[in-house]
């Protein structure tokens, strides 16, 4: 759409953040006019969010920068029912306990992102456990679930895929909708939040929501859904083969953090320089133009750009120029992942394949073994070829090290106690 008057709505188009709305041109309107409140859910089933997230986190970001006022939603409530969409299977359900450690882990992402305070602008957390758990359910059913038409709720993406695959579907699980649409009633009355966003997987719940605040308080709101972004290849975002690809420093280095988009496919780059980053789309599109060996600087821009804003300026020059001397000089960067073997254990010998375990560097003994066999591992930058090659204190480097290497692209040390 590139009628757009408002800034927000222009720029997230402009960004391709948008894939469905609801009524477009009174949004529109409105943004135009005047400061409106937005929130996205972020329910706690882990202590941080990955990159599948990040997403809706620069939506929050440019809404903001726009002059609005974001709210973040911390999902404490739903999490312990637990949101059917996009899954073939129910939610582990998790203790009260679980999920207070895993919202405070995901806290933390957001400061990084988003200025928190009481003007107008700024941006707002609170947690649906807080008007959730006290709803009394009959008096709940009485009052909203008369709202909701079974019918329709079974027509919506998230209840159909299950039900069509034969997955089971719990009641708890069914009533998650309900839930996500008392809280966008819920964030209108307390704040007069006039619009929910999320991913494309929420657009039945969001348009529950916007129903419900018509019905209940004759009140117009309104809903705006991203696209499932996937990489060129078809993966998922926030999946790597060694994992996801965390937020937090602590269960992801900024170094392997950076790493994942400097690995970014050719294809994906000018997208994802649209989507992460905040720099300007003439300079998107001339990084995007580049061919060949010049489009890695590409994605070493892109790297940088997204990981000083999820780490912080100076982690992601740090990991820029520990990535520029493991792979350009072959030297050895200090923001290499790394593990400490005691030096008496190196006397004895350590497994290559056992440090490049504990190192993530493989999955499995299976796996290390195969990329052995292919020339795929190396000590010290010298390719080993025994799968029994053991580490001894011979092996430690000039600079007091072991360095690993599975493939071209992954790193890491082995430092001594």
């Amino acid at each position: 759409m590139s009628d757009y008057t408002s800034s927000f709505l222009r720029v997230m188009s402009e960004r391709n953040f948008i894939h469905q709305v609801t009524d477009w041109i009174s949004l529109d309107t409105l943004l135009s006019e005047e400061n409106m409140v937005a929130y996205i859910g972020f329910d706690c089933t882990a202590d941080s969010l990955h990159v599948g997230s990040l997403v809706q986190i620069m939506m929050l970001r440019y809404f903001q920068k726009c002059g609005h006022r974001p709210i973040v939603l911390m999902g404490g409530g739903t999490t312990k029912v637990g949101d059917p969409s996009g899954k073939d299977d129910a939610r582990q359900l998790l203790s009260d306990n679980e999920i207070e450690k895993n919202k405070q882990g995901i806290k933390a992402v957001f400061e990084k992102y988003l200025n928190f305070g009481d003007g107008p602008s700024d941006a707002i957390m609170c947690d649906n456990d807080e008007w959730l758990s006290g709803l009394e359910y009959v008096q709940f059913l009485r009052d909203y679930g008369r709202h909701f038409s079974v019918n329709r709720m079974l027509s919506f993406d998230s209840v159909k895929l299950r039900l069509d695959r034969e997955q089971p579907l719990s009641f708890l699980e069914f009533n998650y909708m309900i839930l996500q649409a008392y809280d966008f009633l819920e964030l209108s009355r307390r704040f007069d939040c006039s619009l929910q966003m999320g991913g494309s997987d929420q657009w039945g719940n969001i348009v529950n929501g916007v129903e419900l605040a018509r019905r209940i308080d004759q009140k117009s709101v309104f809903g705006l859904t991203t696209p499932l972004v996937t990489t060129a290849s078809g993966a998922k975002m926030g999946k790597s083969a060694q994992g996801a690809i965390w937020l937090n420093s602590d269960r992801l280095s900024p170094y392997d953090f950076w790493q994942y988009w400097r690995n970014t496919e050719d294809e994906d780059v000018d997208r994802f320089l649209k989507l992460f980053t905040e720099l300007p789309l003439d300079d998107i599109a001339r990084l995007s133009a580049l061919k060949g060996n010049e489009l890695n600087e590409a994605k070493k821009i892109l790297a940088h750009e997204v990981t000083q804003l999820c780490h912080g300026r100076d982690a992601a020059n740090s990991v820029a120029e520990s990535a520029r001397k493991t792979f350009e000089e072959g030297s050895v960067g200090q923001d290499l992942p790394f593990i400490i073997i005691n030096k008496d254990d190196l006397e004895v010998g350590v497994w290559v394949i056992e440090a490049m375990r504990k190192l993530a560097l493989i999955q499995s003994n299976g796996e290390g073994r195969r990329l052995i066999a292919n020339g795929g591992v190396r000590v010290n930058d010298t390719v080993i070829n025994d799968p029994e090659k053991q580490l001894n204190v011979s092996d430690i480097s000039i600079s007091g090290m072991i360095k690993l290497s599975a493939g071209k692209k992954r790193h890491a040390l082995v430092k001594l106690q």
